[in-house]
């Protein structure tokens, strides 16, 4: 009964998904709704800018927002600490550092790698914040607030490079670093969402794969080994995979808040703890989130767009608040 339960909530995530997208789809500054578009040839321009502009971010939406969410989860399941969320503890700042590298010295990487650039040097930050926090947690002395208290000094550290990357910056890169801080998805495009799912949906596959294991490590090291899991090898391919998840998110669309700590704890009432169907119940939540906050940043005051990370804070806050006070 509780297993039916559980298909029937990944059912009921996938067809709120399908609403979204229509609903997303048929929003804008420009009123393009799909019984217009039928009576359109396929040369008008509102058809250009429906598939070629609104579709696009609409997808990049539903990956990003699949990427955080069950990224979000696999942390806290990985460092069992209901707190673990890639803003928070500071991985998502180290994406941003390197993307913003980037952003200043395009040169540093090779011209083979101009779709890719943003993604690799993302991957890189995000996997050394990951590395560190992981040799952190598995001190004897962590605990919660400790580890919180890491990502607050990472988040500040790393802001605070930022600030002076900011600074030394020209006009057009000033603009580009503050749009892509406060999470952007405007700059979407086929090949963009092209490029971002050939490197997220490998990973949240593998992910999928591994939760059996990320189950058992819920157990402790100790246990999980007696199980037969190889527990430093299985724990390596999570961060890996969730540095790929980060990395390429941050590259695309900006520092995106609170994602990957509202949804899994959202669906982990439902499901409980169990990470077969926490993940790709996350994944599908991540994506309704995102689309429906998207889709209100750039229709709650058209033609001008809010950046999507000011909507996803201001979900993400409160619920941290309450969090911290419910796990004092």
């Amino acid at each position: 009964m509780r297993k039916y339960s559980h298909r029937s909530l990944l059912w009921g995530l996938f067809a709120i998904l399908l609403v979204l997208i229509l609903f997303s789809a048929n929003s804008g500054a420009l009123k393009l709704t799909l019984d217009k578009l039928v009576d359109m040839s396929m040369d008008d321009p509102l058809w250009n800018i429906w598939l070629n502009i609104r579709m696009p971010r609409i997808m990049l939406a539903i990956i990003v927002g699949m990427a955080l969410a069950t990224s979000g989860a696999v942390m806290q399941g990985l460092f069992r600490n209901p707190l673990a969320d890639p803003g928070l503890l500071g991985i998502s700042s180290g994406a941003a550092l390197m993307v913003g590298l980037s952003i200043l010295f395009p040169a540093i990487f090779p011209p083979i790698m101009v779709m890719y650039g943003k993604m690799v040097a993302a991957f890189a930050g995000s996997f050394f914040i990951c590395l560190l926090i992981y040799l952190y947690s598995i001190n004897s002395q962590c605990n919660l607030a400790k580890m919180v208290l890491l990502g607050v000094a990472i988040n500040a550290v790393i802001g605070a490079v930022m600030g002076c990357l900011s600074y030394i910056s020209d006009e057009a890169q000033l603009r580009q670093l503050s749009l892509w801080s406060m999470g952007h998805l405007g700059k979407g495009s086929w090949d963009l969402v092209l490029v971002a799912l050939s490197l997220i949906v490998p990973a949240l596959i593998c992910l999928f794969k591994l939760s059996h294991q990320l189950n058992i490590l819920q157990l402790g090291d100790e246990d999980a080994h007696y199980l037969g899991i190889k527990v430093r090898r299985i724990k390596q391919y999570l961060l890996l995979l969730s540095a790929v998840l980060i990395g390429t998110s941050v590259a695309v669309s900006g520092m995106i808040a609170f994602v990957g700590l509202v949804v899994p704890h959202m669906i982990r009432l439902r499901v409980g703890a169990n990470h077969s169907w926490l993940l790709p119940g996350s994944a599908l939540g991540g994506a309704c989130l995102l689309l429906l906050a998207d889709t209100f940043a750039r229709t709650l005051i058209a033609p001008t767009e809010i950046p999507v990370g000011l909507f996803t804070s201001l979900i993400g806050g409160p619920y941290f608040i309450w969090l911290i006070l419910r796990h004092k």
